[in-house]
């Protein structure tokens, strides 16, 4: 057995709500990582936006491809699927921050970080990237744990409907389908912003530079 990441973004969060949760599905690109994961191995949810951790999925088939439409009524790009079974589904105010003290101190990929930097999302830019087991398993104790008995993380509804603002569109059919937010980075990572902010150095000093009126020496 082994563990995947599976994102979401609040929109594909509310679709596997209303669905009957019983497929998860991903775009062609991801065909060939899809072909790695086998009945028994693990879907470790993550949402986006939120940053939270909210579900343990089982996938319980083969990946297998299907166009027919399921989340969109029509062009549906989600026809690498799986069928899945839910261990553990967390509602919003439930998930866990991934910022949460004892969360960040723990996983391998954030414990080395400082909680303002985004130099750690690398690990959750794409679904179907393996987890390492011990941070699985971290995360999948503590989800169960949560889904049992667990505190409540207050979400901002305003901010959060905000993340939700375009209408799902979903055909009424016998099966459905989750839809992770594949290669979505949550923030800039930092070298980007450093890089950013060099750039507008640059061009700051290039444009004072402009205007400064030049010196012709004549010999």
């Amino acid at each position: 057995m082994a563990y995947y990441l599976d994102l979401f973004s609040p929109e594909t969060y509310e679709a596997f709500l209303k669905s009957s949760q019983d497929i998860s599905g991903f775009r062609i690109r991801q065909l060939k990582a899809a072909k790695r994961i086998y009945p028994g191995d693990i879907l470790i949810c993550y949402m986006t936006k939120l940053s939270r951790w909210m579900g343990l999925l089982e996938v319980t088939s083969e990946c297998f491809t299907d166009e027919t439409p399921i989340f969109y009524p029509e062009n549906d790009p989600f026809i690498v699927r799986f069928n899945i079974k839910v261990i553990a589904w967390l509602d919003k105010d439930k998930a866990i921050p991934i910022h949460d003290e004892k969360v960040w101190k723990t996983l391998s990929f954030t414990k080395s970080h400082n909680p303002q930097s985004s130099k750690w999302t690398g690990k959750i830019r794409s679904s179907l990237v393996e987890i390492e087991e011990d941070d699985a398993r971290f995360i999948e104790q503590l989800i169960l744990s949560q889904a049992s008995n667990g505190e409540e993380y207050p979400v901002n509804e305003e901010e959060y409907n905000k993340f939700v603002s375009q209408r799902i569109r979903r055909q009424d059919k016998v099966v459905s389908v989750t839809v992770p937010e594949d290669e979505e980075i949550e923030e800039r990572s930092e070298e980007n912003k450093e890089e950013t902010v060099r750039e507008s150095i640059q061009m700051q000093a290039l444009s004072r530079n402009a205007r400064k009126p030049t010196s012709l020496l004549v010999g």
